[in-house]
Protein backbone atom coordinates (compact mmCIF):
# COMPACT_ATOMS: atom_id res chain seq x y z
CA UNK A 1 0.00 0.00 0.00
CA UNK A 2 0.89 3.79 -0.44
CA UNK A 3 1.48 5.04 2.05
CA UNK A 4 1.73 9.28 2.96
CA UNK A 5 4.02 10.14 6.00
CA UNK A 6 1.61 11.65 8.78
CA UNK A 7 2.96 12.85 11.68
CA UNK A 8 0.84 11.10 14.09
CA UNK A 9 1.07 14.39 16.53
CA UNK A 10 -0.64 16.67 14.43
CA UNK A 11 -3.50 17.19 16.29
CA UNK A 12 -0.63 19.03 18.99
CA UNK A 13 0.45 21.42 16.44
CA UNK A 14 -0.76 24.88 16.83
CA UNK A 15 -2.86 26.13 14.21
CA UNK A 16 -0.39 28.05 12.40
CA UNK A 17 1.60 24.87 11.88
CA UNK A 18 -1.04 22.71 11.53
CA UNK A 19 -2.46 24.71 8.40
CA UNK A 20 1.40 25.05 6.81
CA UNK A 21 1.37 21.09 7.17
CA UNK A 22 -1.88 20.88 5.31
CA UNK A 23 -0.50 23.05 2.49
CA UNK A 24 2.21 21.04 1.80
CA UNK A 25 0.30 17.08 2.08
CA UNK A 26 -2.90 17.86 0.43
CA UNK A 27 -1.60 17.90 -2.81
CA UNK A 28 0.37 14.95 -2.48
CA UNK A 29 -2.64 13.16 -0.83
CA UNK A 30 -4.92 13.43 -3.57
CA UNK A 31 -2.63 12.98 -6.05
CA UNK A 32 -1.84 9.92 -4.53
CA UNK A 33 -5.85 8.37 -3.76
CA UNK A 34 -5.86 7.36 -7.40
CA UNK A 35 -3.06 4.64 -6.81
CA UNK A 36 -4.86 2.66 -4.00
CA UNK A 37 -6.45 -0.71 -4.82
CA UNK A 38 -9.54 -1.06 -4.15
CA UNK A 39 -8.81 -4.88 -2.87
CA UNK A 40 -6.22 -3.64 0.12
CA UNK A 41 -8.15 -2.51 3.35
CA UNK A 42 -9.26 0.84 1.98
CA UNK A 43 -7.41 3.94 3.57
CA UNK A 44 -9.25 6.96 5.49
CA UNK A 45 -10.67 8.20 1.83
CA UNK A 46 -10.11 12.15 1.01
CA UNK A 47 -8.46 14.82 2.79
CA UNK A 48 -7.80 13.81 6.51
CA UNK A 49 -9.44 16.26 8.76
CA UNK A 50 -6.46 15.78 11.30
CA UNK A 51 -4.53 17.45 8.91
CA UNK A 52 -7.27 20.14 7.65
CA UNK A 53 -7.87 22.48 10.16
CA UNK A 54 -11.71 22.74 11.33
CA UNK A 55 -11.22 26.00 12.90
CA UNK A 56 -13.15 28.74 12.40
CA UNK A 57 -12.99 32.85 12.29
CA UNK A 58 -13.75 33.65 15.80
CA UNK A 59 -17.27 34.75 14.58
CA UNK A 60 -18.27 31.55 13.15
CA UNK A 61 -19.89 27.91 14.60
CA UNK A 62 -18.94 24.53 13.56
CA UNK A 63 -21.37 22.42 12.30
CA UNK A 64 -20.40 18.37 11.85
CA UNK A 65 -23.48 16.08 9.14
CA UNK A 66 -23.06 12.57 9.23
CA UNK A 67 -25.38 10.37 7.05
CA UNK A 68 -25.67 6.97 7.28
CA UNK A 69 -27.95 3.49 5.72
CA UNK A 70 -27.44 0.91 8.55
CA UNK A 71 -29.45 -1.76 6.32
CA UNK A 72 -32.16 -2.07 8.97
CA UNK A 73 -29.44 -3.25 11.74
CA UNK A 74 -30.24 -2.21 14.79
CA UNK A 75 -26.84 -1.38 16.78
CA UNK A 76 -25.74 -2.94 19.82
CA UNK A 77 -24.17 -1.40 22.86
CA UNK A 78 -20.81 -2.03 22.02
CA UNK A 79 -20.98 -0.06 18.94
CA UNK A 80 -18.39 3.10 19.08
CA UNK A 81 -19.30 6.42 17.43
CA UNK A 82 -16.34 8.07 18.14
CA UNK A 83 -15.02 7.14 14.43
CA UNK A 84 -16.99 9.56 13.95
CA UNK A 85 -16.97 12.49 16.38
CA UNK A 86 -12.60 12.27 16.40
CA UNK A 87 -12.12 12.99 12.84
CA UNK A 88 -10.94 16.31 13.67
CA UNK A 89 -8.71 18.48 15.73
CA UNK A 90 -12.20 20.61 16.71
CA UNK A 91 -15.49 19.66 18.19
CA UNK A 92 -18.24 20.83 16.31
CA UNK A 93 -20.88 22.83 17.94
CA UNK A 94 -23.72 21.11 16.45
CA UNK A 95 -24.03 18.11 15.21
CA UNK A 96 -27.03 16.85 12.35
CA UNK A 97 -26.75 13.01 12.42
CA UNK A 98 -29.34 11.53 9.75
CA UNK A 99 -29.89 7.47 9.84
CA UNK A 100 -31.77 5.58 6.74
CA UNK A 101 -32.94 2.21 7.31
CA UNK A 102 -32.37 2.10 11.38
CA UNK A 103 -35.40 -0.64 11.31
CA UNK A 104 -35.80 -3.33 8.31
CA UNK A 105 -38.27 -1.78 5.65
CA UNK A 106 -40.97 -4.77 5.83
CA UNK A 107 -44.73 -4.21 5.71
CA UNK A 108 -45.27 -4.49 9.47
CA UNK A 109 -42.51 -1.59 10.39
CA UNK A 110 -44.09 0.53 7.22
CA UNK A 111 -48.26 -0.44 8.11
CA UNK A 112 -47.45 -0.80 11.66
CA UNK A 113 -46.86 0.89 14.98
CA UNK A 114 -43.37 2.54 14.86
CA UNK A 115 -40.42 0.76 16.33
CA UNK A 116 -38.72 3.33 18.58
CA UNK A 117 -36.33 1.11 19.99
CA UNK A 118 -33.02 1.34 17.46
CA UNK A 119 -33.64 5.29 17.70
CA UNK A 120 -33.83 5.14 20.97
CA UNK A 121 -30.09 3.11 20.75
CA UNK A 122 -28.79 5.43 18.72
CA UNK A 123 -29.33 8.24 20.66
CA UNK A 124 -28.03 6.67 23.76
CA UNK A 125 -24.57 5.79 21.75
CA UNK A 126 -24.29 9.64 20.17
CA UNK A 127 -24.66 10.85 23.82
CA UNK A 128 -22.08 8.93 24.90
CA UNK A 129 -19.79 9.17 21.91
CA UNK A 130 -19.91 13.18 22.22
CA UNK A 131 -20.04 13.41 26.31
CA UNK A 132 -16.90 11.00 26.42
CA UNK A 133 -14.49 13.51 26.95
CA UNK A 134 -16.74 14.37 30.43
CA UNK A 135 -16.10 12.37 33.33
CA UNK A 136 -19.10 11.30 34.48
CA UNK A 137 -21.33 12.21 30.78
CA UNK A 138 -24.20 9.60 30.45
CA UNK A 139 -26.76 10.54 27.45
CA UNK A 140 -27.50 13.86 27.33
CA UNK A 141 -31.22 15.20 27.95
CA UNK A 142 -33.21 15.14 25.32
CA UNK A 143 -36.25 17.79 25.55
CA UNK A 144 -38.78 15.88 23.81
CA UNK A 145 -39.35 14.66 20.13
CA UNK A 146 -40.78 17.34 18.16
CA UNK A 147 -44.37 16.36 16.26
CA UNK A 148 -45.60 17.99 13.17
CA UNK A 149 -48.41 19.83 15.09
CA UNK A 150 -45.61 21.14 17.65
CA UNK A 151 -43.37 24.36 18.23
CA UNK A 152 -41.09 24.37 20.93
CA UNK A 153 -38.57 26.95 22.33
CA UNK A 154 -35.58 26.05 24.08
CA UNK A 155 -34.42 27.47 27.07
CA UNK A 156 -32.03 26.32 29.88
CA UNK A 157 -34.62 26.66 32.60
CA UNK A 158 -37.98 25.08 30.65
CA UNK A 159 -36.18 21.99 28.96
CA UNK A 160 -33.32 21.24 30.79
CA UNK A 161 -32.08 20.26 34.07
CA UNK A 162 -29.40 22.73 35.20
CA UNK A 163 -27.08 20.53 36.96
CA UNK A 164 -27.21 17.84 34.99
CA UNK A 165 -26.75 19.64 31.31
CA UNK A 166 -24.08 21.48 33.16
CA UNK A 167 -21.92 18.12 33.16
CA UNK A 168 -22.53 17.64 29.26
CA UNK A 169 -21.11 19.25 26.54
CA UNK A 170 -23.65 18.57 24.24
CA UNK A 171 -27.53 18.22 24.65
CA UNK A 172 -29.90 16.63 22.35
CA UNK A 173 -32.04 19.51 20.98
CA UNK A 174 -34.44 17.26 18.30
CA UNK A 175 -34.89 14.10 16.91
CA UNK A 176 -37.58 12.29 15.14
CA UNK A 177 -38.21 9.31 13.25
CA UNK A 178 -40.44 8.47 10.03
CA UNK A 179 -40.13 4.16 9.79
CA UNK A 180 -37.03 3.93 9.25
CA UNK A 181 -35.53 7.43 8.10
CA UNK A 182 -34.38 9.34 11.35
CA UNK A 183 -32.42 12.70 12.43
CA UNK A 184 -30.99 13.70 15.75
CA UNK A 185 -29.44 17.51 16.03
CA UNK A 186 -26.91 17.90 19.22
CA UNK A 187 -26.17 21.22 20.20
CA UNK A 188 -22.91 22.84 22.46
CA UNK A 189 -24.79 23.22 25.83
CA UNK A 190 -23.74 26.83 26.24
CA UNK A 191 -25.82 27.59 22.92
CA UNK A 192 -29.19 25.90 24.40
CA UNK A 193 -30.68 28.99 25.25
CA UNK A 194 -30.21 30.74 21.80
CA UNK A 195 -31.95 28.02 19.93
CA UNK A 196 -35.65 28.39 19.83
CA UNK A 197 -38.27 28.00 16.79
CA UNK A 198 -38.06 23.77 16.80
CA UNK A 199 -40.07 22.75 14.40
CA UNK A 200 -40.53 19.47 12.67
CA UNK A 201 -42.43 18.35 9.14
CA UNK A 202 -42.31 14.91 7.71
CA UNK A 203 -42.93 13.68 4.55
CA UNK A 204 -43.38 10.44 3.38
CA UNK A 205 -42.35 9.65 -0.40
CA UNK A 206 -43.28 5.82 -0.58
CA UNK A 207 -46.07 3.14 -1.36
CA UNK A 208 -48.27 5.21 -2.91
CA UNK A 209 -46.35 8.37 -2.82
CA UNK A 210 -47.49 8.58 0.69
CA UNK A 211 -46.10 5.85 3.01
CA UNK A 212 -42.95 6.51 5.34
CA UNK A 213 -40.91 3.92 3.94
CA UNK A 214 -39.03 6.56 1.62
CA UNK A 215 -39.12 10.22 2.24
CA UNK A 216 -38.02 13.15 4.67
CA UNK A 217 -37.83 14.27 7.44
CA UNK A 218 -37.21 18.47 7.90
CA UNK A 219 -36.15 19.72 11.53
CA UNK A 220 -36.34 24.00 11.46
CA UNK A 221 -34.52 26.07 13.97
CA UNK A 222 -33.40 29.16 14.90
CA UNK A 223 -29.90 29.86 16.10
CA UNK A 224 -29.61 33.43 17.45
CA UNK A 225 -30.55 35.49 14.31
CA UNK A 226 -30.30 32.39 11.59
CA UNK A 227 -32.89 30.47 10.91
CA UNK A 228 -31.46 26.31 9.90
CA UNK A 229 -33.12 23.97 7.98
CA UNK A 230 -32.14 20.46 8.39
CA UNK A 231 -33.83 17.48 5.61
CA UNK A 232 -32.91 14.09 6.20
CA UNK A 233 -34.15 11.94 3.37
CA UNK A 234 -34.02 8.19 1.89
CA UNK A 235 -35.03 8.75 -1.97
CA UNK A 236 -36.69 6.21 -4.22
CA UNK A 237 -33.93 2.84 -4.89
CA UNK A 238 -33.72 1.35 -8.28
CA UNK A 239 -30.86 1.59 -11.02
CA UNK A 240 -33.01 1.00 -14.21
CA UNK A 241 -33.20 3.88 -16.72
CA UNK A 242 -35.74 6.70 -15.96
CA UNK A 243 -35.49 6.03 -11.56
CA UNK A 244 -33.41 8.94 -11.58
CA UNK A 245 -37.12 10.91 -12.31
CA UNK A 246 -38.37 9.14 -9.93
CA UNK A 247 -35.74 10.55 -7.48
CA UNK A 248 -35.93 13.87 -8.71
CA UNK A 249 -39.46 13.60 -8.09
CA UNK A 250 -39.49 13.18 -4.62
CA UNK A 251 -36.81 16.00 -4.03
CA UNK A 252 -39.29 18.34 -5.96
CA UNK A 253 -42.44 17.05 -3.91
CA UNK A 254 -40.66 17.45 -0.86
CA UNK A 255 -39.37 20.58 -1.41
CA UNK A 256 -43.24 21.20 -2.13
CA UNK A 257 -44.48 19.50 0.90
CA UNK A 258 -42.58 20.48 3.68
CA UNK A 259 -44.25 22.88 5.98
CA UNK A 260 -43.41 24.11 9.37
CA UNK A 261 -46.15 25.36 11.53
CA UNK A 262 -46.14 28.72 12.31
CA UNK A 263 -45.55 29.58 16.19
CA UNK A 264 -48.04 30.93 18.42
CA UNK A 265 -46.29 33.88 19.32
CA UNK A 266 -46.61 34.68 15.80
CA UNK A 267 -42.91 34.85 14.46
CA UNK A 268 -41.97 35.27 10.84
CA UNK A 269 -40.12 31.66 11.27
CA UNK A 270 -39.47 29.84 7.54
CA UNK A 271 -42.65 28.13 6.60
CA UNK A 272 -41.11 26.20 3.41
CA UNK A 273 -37.14 24.58 3.49
CA UNK A 274 -35.83 27.38 0.87
CA UNK A 275 -37.00 30.46 2.57
CA UNK A 276 -34.34 29.16 5.76
CA UNK A 277 -31.27 31.11 5.47
CA UNK A 278 -29.19 27.94 5.72
CA UNK A 279 -30.50 24.22 4.45
CA UNK A 280 -28.52 21.00 4.56
CA UNK A 281 -29.70 18.26 2.51
CA UNK A 282 -28.65 14.57 3.73
CA UNK A 283 -29.18 11.31 3.39
CA UNK A 284 -29.87 7.72 1.10
CA UNK A 285 -30.41 9.76 -1.84
CA UNK A 286 -30.11 6.52 -4.35
CA UNK A 287 -28.40 8.03 -7.32
CA UNK A 288 -26.71 5.76 -9.57
CA UNK A 289 -24.24 5.40 -12.10
CA UNK A 290 -24.87 5.54 -15.94
CA UNK A 291 -21.90 3.08 -16.63
CA UNK A 292 -22.29 -0.81 -16.49
CA UNK A 293 -21.52 -3.24 -14.22
CA UNK A 294 -17.59 -3.88 -16.28
CA UNK A 295 -16.95 -0.57 -16.94
CA UNK A 296 -17.46 0.42 -13.56
CA UNK A 297 -15.14 -2.53 -12.39
CA UNK A 298 -12.85 -1.32 -15.06
CA UNK A 299 -12.78 2.48 -13.11
CA UNK A 300 -12.65 1.19 -9.42
CA UNK A 301 -9.82 -0.92 -10.49
CA UNK A 302 -8.14 1.99 -12.23
CA UNK A 303 -9.39 4.16 -8.92
CA UNK A 304 -10.41 6.41 -11.54
CA UNK A 305 -13.44 8.51 -9.36
CA UNK A 306 -13.59 11.45 -11.11
CA UNK A 307 -14.56 9.33 -14.76
CA UNK A 308 -16.57 7.38 -12.27
CA UNK A 309 -18.66 10.73 -11.55
CA UNK A 310 -19.36 12.24 -14.77
CA UNK A 311 -21.88 8.99 -14.70
CA UNK A 312 -23.10 9.62 -11.29
CA UNK A 313 -27.09 10.75 -11.75
CA UNK A 314 -27.09 13.24 -9.35
CA UNK A 315 -24.15 15.21 -10.65
CA UNK A 316 -25.67 14.59 -14.70
CA UNK A 317 -29.58 15.66 -13.00
CA UNK A 318 -28.30 18.38 -11.69
CA UNK A 319 -25.85 19.76 -14.67
CA UNK A 320 -29.06 19.90 -16.71
CA UNK A 321 -30.77 21.56 -14.52
CA UNK A 322 -33.40 19.28 -13.28
CA UNK A 323 -32.81 18.61 -9.53
CA UNK A 324 -31.13 20.50 -6.79
CA UNK A 325 -30.72 24.12 -8.99
CA UNK A 326 -28.58 25.98 -6.64
CA UNK A 327 -27.51 23.65 -4.36
CA UNK A 328 -23.67 23.06 -3.73
CA UNK A 329 -21.49 19.64 -2.98
CA UNK A 330 -18.30 19.47 -1.94
CA UNK A 331 -15.59 17.93 -3.94
CA UNK A 332 -15.40 13.75 -3.69
CA UNK A 333 -12.25 12.42 -3.30
CA UNK A 334 -13.66 8.49 -2.14
CA UNK A 335 -14.99 5.66 -3.65
CA UNK A 336 -18.80 5.01 -4.10
CA UNK A 337 -20.08 3.79 -0.45
CA UNK A 338 -23.07 1.46 -1.82
CA UNK A 339 -23.23 -1.78 -2.09
CA UNK A 340 -20.86 -3.85 0.11
CA UNK A 341 -20.79 -7.00 1.00
CA UNK A 342 -21.76 -7.33 5.21
CA UNK A 343 -18.61 -7.23 7.24
CA UNK A 344 -16.38 -6.76 4.02
CA UNK A 345 -14.42 -4.23 2.21
CA UNK A 346 -15.76 -5.84 -1.37
CA UNK A 347 -18.62 -4.77 -3.35
CA UNK A 348 -21.29 -6.71 -4.02
CA UNK A 349 -21.07 -6.50 -7.89
CA UNK A 350 -17.60 -7.96 -7.57
CA UNK A 351 -18.44 -11.32 -5.59
CA UNK A 352 -19.55 -13.80 -8.32
CA UNK A 353 -20.35 -16.50 -5.56
CA UNK A 354 -22.33 -13.72 -3.60
CA UNK A 355 -26.66 -14.60 -3.01
CA UNK A 356 -27.38 -10.90 -3.67
CA UNK A 357 -28.63 -8.89 -6.50
CA UNK A 358 -25.39 -7.46 -8.13
CA UNK A 359 -25.36 -3.91 -7.63
CA UNK A 360 -23.59 -1.56 -9.77
CA UNK A 361 -21.65 0.90 -6.88
CA UNK A 362 -23.05 4.14 -6.44
CA UNK A 363 -22.25 7.47 -4.72
CA UNK A 364 -25.84 6.88 -2.93
CA UNK A 365 -24.92 8.85 0.31
CA UNK A 366 -24.66 12.51 0.31
CA UNK A 367 -24.56 15.76 1.85
CA UNK A 368 -25.14 19.24 0.08
CA UNK A 369 -25.87 22.43 0.99
CA UNK A 370 -27.28 25.71 -0.36
CA UNK A 371 -26.99 29.61 1.59
CA UNK A 372 -24.81 32.24 2.14
CA UNK A 373 -22.38 32.25 5.03
CA UNK A 374 -21.71 28.29 4.70
CA UNK A 375 -17.95 27.33 4.21
CA UNK A 376 -17.21 23.40 3.51
CA UNK A 377 -13.67 22.19 5.66
CA UNK A 378 -14.00 18.83 4.42
CA UNK A 379 -15.80 15.66 2.89
CA UNK A 380 -15.39 12.18 3.69
CA UNK A 381 -16.65 9.32 4.23
CA UNK A 382 -16.16 6.01 6.72
CA UNK A 383 -14.77 2.61 6.87
CA UNK A 384 -17.15 1.18 9.21
CA UNK A 385 -18.41 -1.99 7.65
CA UNK A 386 -21.83 -2.27 9.81
CA UNK A 387 -23.85 -2.13 6.84
CA UNK A 388 -23.70 -2.49 3.25
CA UNK A 389 -23.21 1.75 3.07
CA UNK A 390 -20.62 3.81 4.08
CA UNK A 391 -21.14 6.40 6.58
CA UNK A 392 -20.26 9.89 4.88
CA UNK A 393 -19.95 13.17 6.83
CA UNK A 394 -18.68 16.76 6.53
CA UNK A 395 -17.94 19.54 8.70
CA UNK A 396 -19.30 23.30 8.03
CA UNK A 397 -17.56 26.80 9.19
CA UNK A 398 -21.08 28.71 9.55
CA UNK A 399 -21.72 32.28 9.86
CA UNK A 400 -24.40 33.46 12.43
CA UNK A 401 -26.54 36.18 12.46
CA UNK A 402 -27.38 38.24 15.59
CA UNK A 403 -23.99 37.04 18.08
CA UNK A 404 -23.27 40.43 19.70
CA UNK A 405 -19.62 41.25 19.86
CA UNK A 406 -17.56 41.00 22.30
CA UNK A 407 -19.51 37.55 23.22
CA UNK A 408 -17.82 35.61 20.46
CA UNK A 409 -16.04 32.26 20.59
CA UNK A 410 -13.25 32.53 22.66
CA UNK A 411 -10.14 31.56 20.28
CA UNK A 412 -10.04 27.82 20.23
CA UNK A 413 -12.59 27.36 22.56
CA UNK A 414 -15.58 26.10 22.48
CA UNK A 415 -19.13 27.23 24.02
CA UNK A 416 -19.03 25.86 27.59
CA UNK A 417 -21.73 26.53 29.97
CA UNK A 418 -20.08 29.16 31.66
CA UNK A 419 -19.02 30.14 28.03
CA UNK A 420 -22.43 30.99 26.35
CA UNK A 421 -23.03 33.40 23.79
Amino acid sequence: MISIPIPTSTHKLKFGERAALTKTLLPDLQENYNQWLPDLNPPRFGPDPLTVSSSPPHDNLRMFVGTWNVGGRAPNSSLDLREWFDRTCYPADIYVLGFQEIVPLNAGNVLGAEDKGPAATWVSLIGQALNSRKSGAGLAVNCGNATEFMEWEINGRDFFDENESANLEFVLAASKQMVGVFMCVWVRSGLVPHVRELRVSRVGRGIMGYMGNKGAISISMTLHGTTFCFVCTHLASGEKDGDELRRNSDVSEILKRTKFPQSRRRSQSPDTILEHNKVIWLGDLNYRLTTSLNDTHELLQKNDWQALLEKDQLRIEQKAGRVFRGWKEGKIYFPPTYKYLANSDNYVANAAKSKEKRRNPAWCDRILWRGKGMKQMWYVRGETRFSDHRPVYSMFTVEVDGVPRGRRRRKGGGFGVQQAL
